[in-house]
């Protein structure tokens, strides 16, 4: 029998499958990094695996992250997120998801898509590290502050440079699985 060794963090069968099988993963759709940039702003002050519990909710009650109906959310919808149990209930949040969706389409029309835009802050291509422990794992890059600073200035909420290095690190933008962790090589190989 072959040990597996993991990262430290996903300590559940629902984080396992997660780390095993999503975090990590260069993302180019732009509904998926859109739902990446949700998520991330929403886990703000809570706890990763509260928000992982809730995504299938989210993609519910966000109509599956698609940008052009989140954009148009109006108060009578903002007073629906607000009564759904499944989500996150904190109105800065729920607003921040409309007012980014908005930015986001203007963003697809300057730079051609999300996924144009959000992988130009790593020049194409996931940034690989090498981290040796959990610890040495930071929660800020160049990176995440230089995509923070430039999507508040275009009107963003909730992306300060913490959330978005976790958003990079979800998306693949940047490969922080620890270097014995069987994921840090498979997602070297495939890139």
């Amino acid at each position: 029998m072959t040990l597996v060794v993991r990262c430290a963090w996903p300590r559940d069968d629902l984080m396992v499958d997660y780390h095993d099988h999503e975090w990590g993963v260069p993302a180019h759709d732009d509904r998926l990094l859109f739902e990446h940039l949700v998520l991330d702003g929403a886990q703000a002050g809570l706890s990763w695996r509260t928000i992982l519990n809730k995504r299938d909710n989210y993609r519910r009650a966000f109509d599956n992250f698609d940008l052009e109906k989140v954009a148009g959310y109006g108060g009578r919808k903002i007073e629906t997120l607000l009564q759904d149990a499944g989500i996150v209930r904190n109105r800065k949040k729920i607003e921040s998801a409309i007012k980014n969706a908005q930015v986001s389409i203007a963003i697809q029309e300057k730079f051609g898509s999300l996924d144009a835009y959000f992988w130009e802050f790593v020049r194409g291509k996931t940034i690989v590290n090498s981290w040796k422990k959990l610890s040495d794992v930071p929660t800020t890059s160049l990176e995440s502050d230089a995509l923070s600073k430039d999507l508040k200035g275009r009107g963003m909420a909730f992306v300060g440079s913490t959330i978005m290095y976790a958003m990079m690190q979800a998306a693949g933008l940047v490969n922080d699985h620890i270097v014995r962790c069987f994921r840090h090589k498979q997602l070297v190989d495939s890139s």
